[in-house]
């Protein structure tokens, strides 16, 4: 979203940085002067007891002689926050009473029904708030007070009570002016089948869940009764809420963990509210499912290394055991996660309770990384006293290994692994081959037999040219830009193309960041303009590669039809390309003697695939097009090139092969 020449600097003028800044901090009044606008405290950013941080009202900048942290308001409300530039400009907007520049009308219109919903949930929050202090929430107040919370704590999460009422919060609702549809539309009231409509949540303790920016999205119920169908309750998914893609407590965790909190992930609503009242205030929950891979991305964001905070029952391990299939394929450079195991039979409700919070800190900082996990899942409870098992565990270690994307990452683990397994069978064990893509044979040198001929090493001012780079990579690179630039330039194709583009794994420098910000703003009216501010130099470079600029097809003067095409194309060939070199790569490694049948069935697949997607326009028999600004289209390419897209799921490690 582009802002008007002087929006931002009478952004700065509407509200000024020391009323911004002391929401956060104690100002230290003997030191400063307000009618200069000269403003101390202790820093926010690190833990001091000194007022070292110096704010200066007329210049608008902050500046921290203990850490150097310096900037103006905006630079404060990201780092302060832990939020990007355009959110962080609609915070203060907000705050200012400012309205954000306007938009494209039908983004305008889509834009006002969320805000809509939002003030019903909003509304609903408060109603529900009222009813815990009235009688019929005696049940309710009970049982918080048995969790031992305060009313401080209530008032903090917003704690509410729905009464077991069929239509009170319908009622309460339709008088305040809400019309019926949007009310069943934000999630808090349904419509039965004789089209009567009734509150979705009743004789339930409630619980907000609110987004990244802090707004009421959706509710959490729990049940009072003990009989009831479900002991906890999510509202449905609406234009406000995906729970696969939110998390609980997501707001003030980020801005905790930007503090330097480790980012914890606990497993409901109680024990997210019992960790942070107990001073882990960067701590998340999924809601009401497993942990989706959304959700693991979104943890990412906020912290590269999460800690899973699990119950130490089997059901705990269970789930532990589930995000390491789920995260394996996705694990890179600098993002991984540790798990943190209760003792058996306690959550860390019941641990703070019983312990307190050291006791919670010593399980947090013993976490484990995630590989020994996995090598406990294979090995726990099992015997390995026959060449047979201990070959049976070898076998299902690499298949966990082969999941691993990250060639440098899988061979870490691979080392890992090593180690575990010669602890556990003793030093003179057969070692253990983790799965490693054979690096190419040296050519020979001529006139020379039996010695192979070492190349010689890049210099240093080419390592980086595409000299050095293998040819494959090369072309990667080039249809990767292809496929940002198109998404750029034609946003309303990225939902279309999502799921192929979270799966992708980017190599190009720069190219997964950017890819991560166009699925998180995809919405965005100008999505070109925002990825400027965020991300200038990724953008600025994939904008003006050369292979983008001359490929007219995902121009932003480009017919959508035409980028769909050559975007369904470029990534259907990325896909079959990196499939057919994994096969490749696996059929190698299998290969101990002659090839069997399943083996060469599932190269010659991928051959097929890889071809198949590199045929052009014109071997395609279909009917053509012919685009306004003269690129051809086929519309049996494009129905093959989706189909292609859709079907192939090579990068998660699925690969073809006789059932």
């Amino acid at each position: 979203m582009s802002l008007p020449p002087g929006f931002l600097d009478e952004l700065r003028t509407r509200i000024s940085l020391s009323q911004v800044v002391g929401r956060k901090v104690t100002w230290d009044m003997r030191k400063s002067n307000m009618a200069k606008g000269d403003w101390w405290a202790p820093c926010p950013f690190h833990q001091e007891k000194s007022a070292s941080f110096h704010v200066d009202d007329r210049k608008g900048f902050y500046y921290c002689f203990g850490c150097h942290a310096k900037g103006d308001v905006l630079t404060f409300i990201k780092e302060s926050e832990n939020t990007g530039f355009m959110e962080a400009v609609e915070i203060l907007a907000r705050e200012a009473g400012m309205q954000m520049p306007a938009r494209d009308p039908r983004a305008a219109e889509k834009q006002d029904h969320r805000t809509q919903l939002a003030q019903v949930m909003e509304e609903s929050v408060k109603w529900f708030r009222l009813q815990l202090k009235t009688g019929a929430a005696a049940e309710g107040r009970a049982y918080i007070a048995r969790r031992g919370l305060s009313d401080a704590a209530i008032d903090r999460w917003e704690i509410g009570f729905a009464p077991d009422a069929r239509q009170a919060l319908f009622t309460t609702l339709v008088q305040k002016g809400f019309a019926a549809d949007l009310i069943v539309a934000s999630g808090v009231c349904a419509k039965a089948d004789d089209g009567s409509i009734y509150d979705r949540f009743r004789g339930r303790i409630i619980f907000p869940i609110r987004d990244a920016r802090g707004r009421a999205i959706s509710l959490g119920g729990r049940a009072m009764d003990p009989n009831a169908r479900a002991k906890y309750l999510n509202g449905p998914e609406t234009e406000l809420f995906d729970k696969g893609r939110n998390l609980f407590n997501h707001a003030p965790a980020r801005e905790a963990a930007g503090k330097g909190q480790p980012l914890i992930v606990a497993e409901g609503y109680m024990d997210v509210i019992a960790l942070s009242e107990a001073g882990f205030q960067a701590t998340v929950a999924p809601l009401g499912t497993a942990v989706t891979e959304d959700q693991l991305r979104l943890m990412w964001r906020i912290a590269d290394e999460p800690v899973i905070a699990l119950d130490g029952d089997t059901a705990g391990i269970r789930a532990a055991l589930r995000v390491i299939d789920l995260a394996l394929p996705l694990l890179e450079a600098g993002k991984g996660l540790r798990f943190a195991v209760l003792p058996p039979g306690l959550d860390p409700d019941d641990l703070i309770k019983q312990q307190g919070a050291p006791a919670m800190q010593k399980v947090i900082d013993t976490a484990q990384p995630m590989v020994t996990l996995l090598w406990r899942r294979e090995t726990e409870g099992k015997n390995f006293d026959s060449p047979e098992r201990k070959a049976a565990l070898d076998k299902t270690l690499r298949a966990a290994l082969k999941r691993i994307a990250d060639p440098s990452i899988r061979g870490h683990y691979g080392e890992e692994i090593k180690r575990l397994r010669g602890d556990l069978f003793g030093t003179n064990a057969r070692p253990f081959a983790p799965f490693t893509p054979r690096p190419p044979r040296a050519p020979w040198q001529p006139g020379q037999k039996g010695k192979p001929f070492q190349p010689i090493a890049p210099m240093a001012s080419t390592k980086l040219s595409l000299l050095a780079t293998p040819a494959d990579l090369v072309q990667d690179t080039l249809r990767e830009a292809v496929v940002l630039a198109a998404c750029i330039h034609h946003p309303g194709l990225i939902a279309q193309f999502e799921s192929a583009l979270e799966r992708l794994d980017f190599i190009g420098h720069g190219h997964d960041t950017l890819r991560s910000l166009i699925l998180y703003h995809q919405s965005a009216p100008d999505l070109r303009a925002l990825l400027m501010t965020e991300a200038p130099l990724p953008t600025e470079a994939v904008l003006l590669h050369p292979h983008v600029r001359i490929t007219a097809a995902i121009g932003p003067d480009a017919p959508d039809d035409a980028a769909e095409h050559c975007l369904a194309e470029a990534l259907a060939r990325l896909q079959a390309d990196r499939a057919h070199r994994l096969e490749i790569a696996d059929a190698e490694d299998d290969v101990t003697g002659v090839a069997d049948e399943g083996l060469t069935w599932r190269v010659s697949k991928a051959a097929e695939a890889r071809h198949s997607a590199a045929r052009g326009p014109q071997d395609a028999k279909g009917e053509s097009v012919i685009a306004p600004n003269g690129v051809e289209l086929d519309r049996d390419e494009l129905t093959r090139a989706r189909s292609l897209h859709e079907s192939i799921d090579f990068t998660r490690g699925g690969r073809g092969g006789k059932q």
